[in-house]
């Protein structure tokens, strides 16, 4: 045998050896039922580890800029690489966020990933939802999950918003000064929550610090509790599996042990798992299967991660400077996952601010458009698995078209978020068609109402007819074959 054919057996048997050293020190056979626990073989499963992945990297980046971050709204002397700003006196949090992009080795680089990371963090969460909403996996008994899935997606626009604030940059500080608007807007409880987020007025010298703890302890705790329960709940739950198409045939165990690459499932090594059984889920084991698929995952966002920082530029804030109370940047807008809410405050006509009577309570169009009308959405993505109720447990997912109703919510709320973050971008849109936002808001303010509703009675009677023509198909067929017998 050949010294290449010696290391092509070698390769090949290095999982098994790799086990082995592994069970001789942490004793891997006596957690072989979790080690055993089935992962369904779906590529869009996958979304959830490529969030869970980001927010590792999140933390990976963030500690590393941390180390030179410096919360604090002082001025000090600018002594840096930039000559823009040299010799000026710049708040510190801006000098040193300068320090890192221009001065530090990888600063630039670091911070571009951190930046994109949390993008794709919040991308991947948003297409996870989207993907369990319409294949209807957040049905009985999955609703905890579906609850704590819609909690981590508002934690993660908010540690979104306040790194953003961070900078303190001319145009970050602009941008945040609309979240303390809206903050201070709420009724009764304004005035408490703006001190308790931003330190009182906006921007004062508590206001970066109160956001710099916010962004690097409160939020990434309970962004990390809640995806420990969310990956509990997983373990503890069978999980999610499409429909089989067939009865699916196992490898026999070896020895009453489940055979690495065999078909396994919740339930234990089965020889055939038959078609309808839901008491199992059939698909990769944990170890070492579904492990070596994490591991392919995790290095594909952080190559795609990578890749993003290295040829797309995050926010310049050299170009801006450093925050200046008297000054308002040409263009301000938020990140796209906060455009729908940008959006809805600025087609909301200010005739809906009004006080109540004899309380005296005011209720403002910031409140109606940036808190009210977000907190609605969010509650009632929380709730929608008791609005689609089911008192029987369901395992297998469902088809989209096979969910007439369900599909055509979801597509009218997927048009409703695109409607609002157009508007949110009216003047970029007014600016492209060659008209006022005058011109463009009422388009848009009625689009809000009808394109969603359209669509989604669109989409209802498309699957509706689709499906009575399938039931009158399987219908004939049956009776085709009962005048054959």
């Amino acid at each position: 045998m050949s010294r290449i054919d010696r290391l092509a057996d070698q390769s090949a048997d290095a999982g098994n050896r790799v086990y082995d050293w592994m069970n001789a020190r942490f004793d891997l056979d006596s957690g072989r039922k979790f080690l055993g626990k089935a992962f369904p073989a779906e590529d869009s499963f996958l979304l959830g580890e490529v969030a869970l992945f980001c927010f590792l990297l999140l933390v990976l980046t963030g500690m590393f800029l941390g180390m030179f971050f410096e919360p604090s709204t002082s001025d000090v002397k600018y002594e840096g690489s930039v000559a823009k700003f040299q010799g000026e006196e710049v708040p510190e949090a801006f000098a040193s966020v300068l320090h890192i992009t221009y001065d530090i080795p990888f600063g630039m680089f670091i911070r571009r990933m951190h930046h994109w990371a949390a993008h794709l963090f919040v991308a991947s969460i948003g297409l996870h939802m989207l993907r369990v909403f319409f294949t209807g996996a957040y049905r009985n008994p999955r609703e905890p999950n579906w609850v704590v899935g819609t909690a981590l997606a508002g934690l993660s626009m908010g540690a979104a918003y306040t790194g953003y604030a961070l900078p303190f940059d001319e145009f970050a500080a602009t941008a945040t000064g609309i979240g303390y608007n809206l903050a201070t807007s709420i009724p009764l409880v304004g005035e408490v929550i703006g001190k308790a987020f931003f330190g009182g007025e906006f921007p004062s010298s508590a206001t970066i610090p109160r956001l710099y703890f916010i962004h690097v302890l409160i939020i990434p705790i309970a962004i990390g509790v809640l995806l420990a329960i969310h990956m509990m709940i997983l373990v503890r739950q069978k999980h999610t599996e499409a429909p089989r198409d067939d009865d699916v045939r196992g490898l026999t165990p070896k020895g009453g042990q489940p055979t690495d690459g065999a078909v396994t499932s919740d339930g234990g090594t089965e020889s055939v798992v038959p078609k309808e059984d839901d008491s199992v889920v059939v698909g990769l084991p944990a170890f070492p299967n579904q492990t070596a698929v994490s591991a392919v995952v995790f290095f594909l966002t952080l190559a795609t991660v990578a890749m993003l920082a290295g040829f797309l530029p995050v926010h310049n804030i050299a170009e801006y400077g450093p925050n200046n109370p008297a000054g308002t940047p040409e263009l301000i807008m938020p990140d796209w996952f906060l455009m729908w809410v940008y959006g809805l405050l600025k087609l909301l006509p200010s005739w809906m601010s009004f006080t109540i009577p004899v309380v005296g309570i005011h209720i403002s169009t910031e409140f109606v458009g940036g808190v009210l009308l977000p907190t609605l959405v969010f509650g009632i993505i929380a709730v929608w698995p008791f609005v689609d109720y089911h008192d029987k447990s369901v395992h297998f997912t469902a088809n989209p078209l096979d969910r007439s109703w369900q599909t055509a919510v979801g597509v009218a709320a997927v048009q409703f978020i695109m409607i609002a973050s157009i508007a949110g971008m009216n003047n970029l849109l007014g600016r492209a068609l060659g008209v006022g936002t005058g011109v463009i808001n009422p388009i848009l303010t009625v689009a809000l109402f009808v394109v969603p509703i359209g669509s989604g009675l669109l989409t209802y009677r498309i699957l509706e007819d689709s499906t009575e023509q399938e039931h009158a198909r399987q219908y004939t067929e049956q009776a085709e074959e009962a005048d054959d017998d």
